[in-house]
């Protein structure tokens, strides 16, 4: 299987949680995957650097989802892409 740079897919939803404090990063990227289908990828923009750096990498790591996250400098908050798998 060939490993998919899943920062290049074309987001099914975008997520914007940007200056909205924990828990509702987490609670809201949850929802929202649940609602997706298998190999749709979320983007999400969060500024809660305890959602980007640990709740929400556990959460997908508990529910084997590929994550990648990178900052955005410019507007100081991270874009997260979450590949939902079955």
């Amino acid at each position: 299987m060939s490993v998919i740079d899943i920062k290049t897919v074309k987001p099914a939803i975008e997520l914007d949680v940007v200056g909205r404090v924990c828990p509702y990063p987490m609670v809201l990227t949850k929802k929202t995957t649940e609602k997706m289908k298998e190999g749709e990828v979320l983007k999400v923009l969060c500024d809660s650097a305890v959602s980007v750096t640990k709740e929400i990498p556990t959460y997908c790591e508990k529910k084997g989802y590929p994550l990648e996250s990178i900052k955005n400098e410019e507007k100081n908050y991270w874009e997260m892409y979450i590949m939902k798998l079955v």
